[in-house]
């Protein structure tokens, strides 16, 4: 399976942006995608990944793309049947989905970018930042051109892969059910989650790597993108708003516009910590990080009767980095959201360690469960060059969705749970290390009050009642 070839592509690839995800999925691209590195180019702002580039014979131009010059530079270089590859920060996702619907060119991000500020720039009000605000600009351009060239939005590993195990997760719920057919629309899939009793999903994720280097006074050192960790962490703390909550957050808000699906809070999602749980890990604090799979699970799970909603799910992000990332987050927080000069991606110094990334269903009876990944260091080494535990759980999500707009590209604007869970997954999955799916009789509530009383539901252990502020 690590030899296998899983597409033949003719035309263009442009891959914007060549950071640790850019770098990581080349290999891979190369490996499973019938294609010349002489179709290849990097557009990238810095000069870091030159000689992973020149090692795969690829093409490097070192131009940071603007508001300004994103049409002079990408213009001459995407047509008919080439494909945009968007790894980047700062470059708007909107504006390249729509050179690429013009120019016929296929596209594929990880996430919604905006252009340098629209993620912090205090100007604007909160809801404006926020990724349920991205993601309806996102979904405006697929009113305005519901056919064309596929353009993949949010398919990394959070979000995109963590939808395909969404689905995989109540498929094997129904199956303990007994019902073995899997639902053929999102009609269908909501109901599904429905008649299982899903209230909340979590996607859940802690990392255990650590470095033989560790983090200095003044540095900030993350497993991942730190530019991208920084900025989603910098955005307001957002989530799935369930249809079953009844103690809406002090400081919680709603949106004027859109799906009504998600709401924010008046914090950062750095600033915010949430009670989950992974099968390896137990229970732990995880950081509520705003992420597009928030909203666009909960939105995809909704039940309606004409525009009100009946049944829809909590889902947020429930994210354990890495120590060394904690502990940078913890100093960056302490100087008023100021990012550290030094910055250091973990790649070779890693040691040790399993980033275990999954989604926890909670609220059907027989208990929580958990459906995801556990990928050590080691694993992610021997099945591949230039990627660490986290970053190759991105690299064979891109691969897949790559690989799935390759074979459907005529479908315009998509989200990861729009697509073909089962094909998604088959592709990435010999990357993906451990592939485990765990039931467990955790809750919230769980060693809750030991030590001091608090203001507990306990009628309902799936209450959004596990928020606090650090």
């Amino acid at each position: 399976m690590l030899d296998k070839k899983h597409a033949a592509f003719r035309g263009r690839l442009v891959i914007v942006g060549f950071g640790s995800i850019g770098q990581g999925v080349l290999p891979l691209l190369m490996r499973h995608i019938e294609m010349d590195p002489s179709q290849v180019t990097i557009v990238t702002a810095e000069p870091r990944g030159r000689e992973v580039a020149a090692e795969y014979g690829v093409g490097f131009d070192e131009t940071a793309l603007t508001r300004d010059n994103y049409r002079a530079m990408l213009d001459p270089r995407i047509g008919g049947g080439d494909f945009l590859l968007n790894l980047s920060v700062d470059v708007s996702s909107t504006a390249l989905v729509e050179l690429c619907s013009e120019k016929g060119a296929l596209y594929l991000d990880t996430c919604i970018e905006p252009w340098p500020g629209g993620y912090t720039d205090p100007s604007l009000p909160p809801s404006a930042r926020s990724n349920y605000a991205l993601r309806e600009s996102a979904l405006a351009l697929s009113r305005r051109v519901p056919r064309g060239p596929t353009a993949v939005v949010t398919h990394g590993a959070n979000p995109g892969l963590v939808s395909h195990f969404v689905k995989q997760a109540l498929v094997d719920l129904a199956g303990d059910a007994g019902s073995a057919a899997a639902p053929q629309d999102r009609a269908e899939w909501a109901r599904l989650a429905q008649r299982l009793g899903v209230k909340v999903i979590h996607i859940a994720e802690r990392d255990t790597q650590v470095s033989n280097l560790p983090k200095e006074p003044g540095e900030f050192v993350n497993t991942w993108s730190i530019e991208g960790f920084v900025s989603e962490g910098s955005q307001p703390a957002e989530l799935g708003w369930g249809t079953h909550e009844r103690h809406f957050p002090v400081d919680g808000r709603r949106h004027d516009f859109g799906s009504g699906a998600a709401i924010y809070l008046l914090r950062p999602g750095a600033a915010t910590r949430v009670r989950s749980w992974t099968p390896l890990e137990g229970p732990y604090h995880g950081f509520l990080i705003t992420h597009g799979e928030s909203i666009s699970i909960a939105d995809f799970l909704t039940v309606r009767e004409g525009n009100e909603a009946r049944y829809r799910p909590t889902c947020h992000y429930a994210y354990h980095p890495c120590d060394d990332a904690v502990l940078s987050l913890h100093e960056f927080a302490g100087k008023n959201w100021q990012l550290q000069t030094a910055k250091r991606l973990m790649m070779g110094e890693i040691a040790k360690g399993v980033d275990e990334l999954g989604v926890l269903l909670m609220g059907p009876a027989k208990g929580v469960y958990w459906y995801g990944s556990q990928l050590t260091i080691d694993e992610a080494r021997r099945v591949a060059p230039h990627n660490n535990a986290t970053s190759l759980q991105v690299t064979a999500a891109v691969l897949g969705g790559v690989v799935w707009a390759l074979e459907h590209p005529q479908e315009g604007v998509v989200e990861p749970e729009d697509m073909d869970f089962i094909r998604v997954l088959d592709i990435a999955k010999p990357y993906l290390g451990e592939i485990v799916g765990v039931h467990g009789d955790w809750t919230p509530l769980d060693e809750r009050e030991r030590l001091f009383p608090e203001d507990l539901d306990r009628d309902d252990p799936w209450q959004f009642k596990n928020i606090r502020v650090v």
